[in-house]
């Protein structure tokens, strides 16, 4: 329990440490001009309390990521609480945080918009692409797992007439001004997910339980076939969610457009992606605590086609009884379907930032988000694992392109580009070595080879983006 313990402890700290030293370097001004008040319009453009627009953050990223993706993480054994607490801490809330401020200084336009104002038309075009594609995968990802869940804790209602009820919430939470359903409901979904959180930690404490630590002997990786799941690539792109995502950095010009100053920015950016990576923290401890071990989580998984659902579901009823277990997977629901509203809500405004239409028209606002919707139904139909396969690798993608133009941004404005440059190394060598490795592209397991030619096309890419970052900075 030492390693689980240092490791909530040091991410804790990083808010008020970390975070404060990010201040900063980003020269938080409370003073300043917010979109919220500058492009008020009713309907995206709109001030809201701290809380929640810290609660709302916390609830668009979330998703089933810190929950699924944790547990199994767990499967490569303790080494998940380091890449879930320092991935959390240097890379992901940092990314979340930097890039929420640069949204919230540029009108809080779409992500893609502000990949080209910083790396040009030809990122702008592919960042455009990537964006829409991931996040209707997200929306229809975010439709299977919760109907999956509420059809075993409700069974009169079946599986595809849950689909069918969060479809129809997910279109009217897209067509609405943001502060008439979600921004009321949030409140009690946020609930709803602490509880569990908290539940499970209290459970972890009292209950007669082991949380392995991080030793020699347990820094192995536990996956059945290593080979073929090396801890790198494999781990980064697994935990994704609870340490960083792409996905994150599309959901925050939703709140950069409701915050009302700039020194909201730690709370709601910042601390929300380490309150995420807690809950992935915990989730993944009380995955091996709860099967003996990441040995026993292994084999159950197996005994159970691997379907992360069926572990957490059996957890929260076996540690919280029935009335809390059934609360923790309204949890777990309520976390999938507040990230699914607002991927769709996310996509609607990228193609509205594109053709430059206005939002304030709920004509408009149908025209955009019936195709989407169109799309996301035919992908319903598409085999969940080749959708859930791709989308983690593109969601890992994108935030290679989001750590890129924070750099750019840093440099620009002549500030410590360090905090970001070596996070952005990193994940493009994770995200090129997956690709090498995986059986999903190229499928060279994990021989050396792989990870010399992943390490080559890392440089190489990694020169070029520097070489248009110093490039950029000259110019302004």
């Amino acid at each position: 329990m030492i390693t689980f313990l240092i490791c909530l402890a040091l991410l804790v700290a990083a808010y008020f440490g970390y975070g404060a030293y990010l201040d900063r370097i980003c020269k938080i001004d409370k003073g300043a001009a917010v979109p919220s008040a500058t492009l008020y319009d009713g309907v995206d453009y709109i001030p809201m309390p701290r809380w929640r627009t810290f609660l709302i953050q916390l609830l668009n990223i979330a998703g089933i990521g810190p929950i699924f993706g944790a547990v199994m993480g767990a499967c490569f054994g303790p080494v998940v609480f380091l890449w879930i607490t320092f991935g959390g801490i240097f890379v992901g809330a940092m990314h979340d945080y930097i890039s929420g401020v640069i949204l919230l200084r540029n009108d809080g336009l779409s992500l893609p918009e502000i990949v080209g104002r910083y790396l040009g038309g030809g990122a702008l075009q592919l960042m455009r692409a990537i964006s829409l594609v991931l996040l209707v995968l997200v929306g229809v990802v975010f439709m299977r797992s919760p109907a999956s869940i509420l059809s075993g804790m409700v069974a009169v209602i079946p599986y595809w007439g849950w689909i069918a009820i969060i479809l129809v919430y997910y279109f009217v939470a897209t067509m609405l001004p943001i502060d008439k359903l979600i921004g009321k409901i949030y409140p009690l979904f946020g609930a709803a997910l602490i509880f569990m959180s908290v539940g499970l930690a209290v459970t972890l404490f009292k209950g007669d339980y082991t949380i392995p630590n991080l030793t020699f002997e347990t820094l192995r990786n536990y996956q059945p076939n290593p080979s073929a799941m090396p801890i790198i690539p494999t781990l980064f792109i697994t935990v994704a969610c609870g340490a960083i995502s792409g996905f994150h950095a599309t959901q925050s010009p939703l709140m950069a457009r409701c915050m009302n100053s700039e020194g909201e920015a730690r709370m709601v950016f910042y601390g929300s992606m380490i309150t995420e990576s807690i809950i992935a923290l915990i989730w993944a401890a009380i995955g091996m605590a709860f099967f003996g071990g990441a040995d026993g989580l292994v084999a159950n998984l197996a005994e159970h086609g691997n379907e992360a659902a069926w572990a957490v579901g059996h957890i929260s009823k076996t540690t919280l009884g029935a009335v809390g277990g059934m609360i923790a997977l309204f949890g777990v629901v309520s976390a999938a379907v507040t990230s699914g509203d607002t991927a769709f809500r996310s996509a609607r405004l990228i193609v509205a930032d594109v053709l430059k239409v206005e939002q304030r028209s709920i004509w408009k606002r149908f025209m955009i988000a019936a195709p989407l919707f169109a799309i996301g139904i035919v992908l319903l139909f598409v085999d969940f694992d080749i959708i859930w396969r791709y989308f983690a690798w593109t969601n890992q993608a994108m935030s290679v392109v989001t750590l890129w133009v924070i750099v750019t941004y840093l440099k620009q404005h002549k500030r410590n580009v360090w905090v970001a440059l070596p996070p952005a190394v990193i994940m493009t060598y994770i995200i090129i070595s997956f690709v090498f490795i995986s059986n999903q592209f190229i499928g060279m397991s994990n021989h050396t080879l792989a990870y010399i030619l992943a390490a080559v096309v890392t440089l190489a890419i990694s020169f070029g983006m520097w070489r248009k970052v110093v490039s950029s900075a000259k110019t302004e």
